[in-house]
């Protein structure tokens, strides 16, 4: 059997697909991923996947390309598979890729739907109202013949060893940026997390992506050590698993992190539910004012002025959030 999964979101939501992967994976003799090009380095880490499909549909990220027949067609002329699963988060629908997946000759799909589906699904299955993405994706996916054989937990293919990049002892990662921006933590407030923490007596070492340089730059200052720019997915991914505690907000390392087994400190907006998107499977601290006036908004951009859901938070309560999940190691 030829399966598919799709999830055509970002880097971290293609790694909350993980254990739905590995389901499906224990059963079909081939599996494809189907993501979009953010969550594409993700999908390449993924135990259980044999092939990865990238496409940017109309429909997913956060500056679509418009409708084109000749991409279409060019992407059903790819696809080669009998069963499917479409994975998506709670407000999102499957049934443009589900219409996709027909025109492809795909006989049986099986997604999340609170719409009617016609004939585009062979399962629409219904959700749990407040179930973490992984483990609704997870439910998705024993209730279309691929139940779990394993813990459930996040994972990610063994990464390389990073002592070239973190040099030798215990360290803490601080990554200070974020996807959007109403999920990040003030930079001001992150450089004084690494004095603080420095000041505690942590190596701290600051990551970014290349287009994060100034910002992981000024974080890390003359306390903490700059590696911003300097690592692709996998090697993040072993920095991470080399950490005794990551510090981020809601983005993508938070979901590698816990995909190495590494505690996190979340400072986590609520412009999405944490109860669907925490850090997933490991000892976390969750920081940030859940009842904020942004909670359940999806902005991209914080609505609220000054930011008061994550500026509240302070450099000693990251450093306390740090020592507590120490401790319980």
């Amino acid at each position: 059997m030829k399966a598919l999964v799709t999830r055509l979101d970002s880097f971290g939501d293609v790694l909350l697909a993980g254990p739905a992967v590995r389901a499906v994976a224990a059963r079909a003799d081939h599996v494809t991923l189907l993501c979009g090009a953010r969550g594409a380095p993700a999908a390449r880490l993924l135990p259980g996947v044999d092939e990865v499909l990238v496409w940017e549909a109309p429909w997913g990220g956060f500056q679509p390309p418009d409708v084109s027949r000749a991409d279409i067609d060019a992407l059903v002329g790819r696809i080669d598979a009998d069963t499917a699963l479409i994975l998506t988060s709670f407000h999102q629908s499957p049934l443009p890729t589900a219409l996709v997946l027909r025109l492809a000759g795909v006989r049986y799909i099986a997604a999340d739907s609170v719409d009617y589906p016609g004939s585009l699904l062979d399962l629409r299955h219904q959700r749990a109202p407040h179930a973490h993405e992984a483990e609704a994706a997870l439910d998705l996916a024993g209730a279309a013949g691929f139940p779990g054989t394993d813990d459930g937990r996040l994972r990610v293919r063994t990464p390389p060893r990073a002592e070239a990049l973190t040099g030798p002892g215990p360290y803490v990662v601080l990554h200070p940026g974020a996807s959007v921006p109403a999920r990040a933590w003030g930079a001001e407030r992150a450089a004084e997390a690494v004095r603080e923490l420095a000041a505690a007596g942590h190596r701290v070492l600051v990551t970014g992506g290349p287009g994060e340089r100034g910002l992981t730059a000024y974080v890390a200052g003359e306390h903490g050590t700059d590696l911003g720019g300097r690592t692709d997915a996998p090697e993040l991914a072993g920095v991470l698993a080399g950490a005794s505690v990551v510090v981020t907000g809601n983005t993508a390392p938070a979901h590698l992190a816990a995909a190495v087994g590494t505690p996190v400190v979340s400072l986590f907006a609520p412009v999405v539910p944490a109860e669907r998107w925490r850090p997933y499977g490991v000892p976390h601290v969750l920081l940030g004012d859940q009842d904020a006036p942004c909670a359940d908004s999806r902005a991209r951009d914080c609505p609220v002025a000054g930011h008061p859901c994550l500026n509240t938070v302070t450099a000693t309560d990251v450093a306390a959030a740090v020592e507590k999940l120490l401790g319980e190691a």
